[in-house]
């Protein structure tokens, strides 16, 4: 049996660390079940990415070119079945980044096989193939396995170890003929890094609550001080902002609205789950809806006036009371 571990380059010919991650996954699932390790890399130039995880012990197949630079369904699409093919792969493990979670179900497909995807875990029990995934918002989490094959399988970033080990990797090119594919490529334009507000590989995490646009102590609210605060926080750190339901709820409710939060920075119970290392909650209550998703923050945080809310109660390591203006406003005089 052949388990194959699918990656594609970065802009800069580098494997991001979500690639990594699954590699150990599926590293660790090849060794569980007795089966052999393949590595496929698709990019522009791959030689590099190879070489930065050679010493894994896989053998080593490519497709590279210009065509395969950026993400293109039919490209990313049969460039990994021709490798899929070539290593006669029966399980297909790759990271869920936007490119693969667009083009690996149709992989499946192709091969008449099975996808599953957005896994947590990946383990190998009696020799089988085990799938693990959260469900009810990281609440519960299941355990699935198929019998199909081959069984195609993408794996959410932050659920294993990052692959440490380079070494001379030594890749058969597979050839992959796309001159018939008709989608042209026309560029890419990327958002600056100071606009960026989302950074899943930031070491913090900022969420901002709804208090920012309540009443203040002099009765008025000041949208416009809590934009410039919290973006001043964001620039000198490079954090990544987040927000609760509340907050990028209340434009529907009439209430002054934070300009640059959109539903997409949305954690907890009804949005994303974040896994920064830290996490700083301000002017949120703290109660299970809010928590629930900050289960996989390290060391989390709080500001809030009332010495009493859902984050005093052993939901955070910290708790700041006070008002978050006035402590937000010291922190980034400290920042400089």
């Amino acid at each position: 049996m052949t388990i194959l571990f699918l990656a594609h380059t970065e802009c800069d010919n580098t494997l991001h660390k979500s690639a990594l991650e699954a590699l150990t996954a599926a590293k660790a699932l090849a060794e569980g079940m007795g089966a052999d390790l393949a590595v496929g890399v698709i990019g522009a130039d791959i030689s590099a990415a190879a070489d930065s995880i050679g010493g894994c012990g896989a053998k080593f197949y490519g497709v590279a070119g210009p065509e395969f630079a950026d993400a293109r369904y039919s490209s990313d699409l049969t460039a990994a079945e021709a490798i899929a093919k070539a290593c006669g792969a029966e399980i297909v493990v790759a990271s869920a980044t936007s490119r693969f979670s667009r083009a690996l179900p149709g992989l499946a497909i192709r091969l008449d096989g099975r996808v599953d995807t957005h896994l947590s875990g990946l383990d190998a029990v009696d020799g089988k193939p085990i799938a693990k995934r959260w469900f009810y918002r990281q609440r519960m989490e299941g355990t699935l396995t198929r019998d199909e094959r081959p069984w195609v399988m993408t794996l959410d970033s932050g659920c294993a170890e990052a692959f440490d080990g380079a070494g001379s990797a030594d890749v058969e090119a597979v050839a992959v003929d796309v001159s018939g594919v008709r989608t042209k490529i026309a560029g890419m334009e990327c958002v600056s890094e100071d606009e960026q507000t989302i950074r899943p590989d930031a070491e913090m995490l900022l969420v901002a609550g709804a208090g920012w646009t309540k009443k203040q102590a002099d009765g008025a609210t000041h949208v416009d001080v809590a934009e410039e605060t919290i973006m001043s926080f964001l620039t000198a750190t490079k954090s990544s902002l987040g927000s609760s339901k509340s907050l990028v709820d209340i434009s529907g409710e009439g209430g002054a609205i934070i300009s640059f939060l959109t539903h997409m920075h949305q954690v907890g119970q009804t949005g994303s789950t974040p896994r920064h290392a830290k996490g700083l909650s301000t002017c949120c209550h703290g109660e299970e809806p809010h928590v629930v998703g900050w289960r996989f923050v390290n060391e989390r945080r709080a500001i809030n006036t009332d010495g009493s809310c859902g984050w005093a109660q052993g939901k955070c390591d910290v708790l700041y009371v006070g008002d978050a203006f006035e402590i937000m406003k010291k922190v980034n005089e400290l920042l400089g």
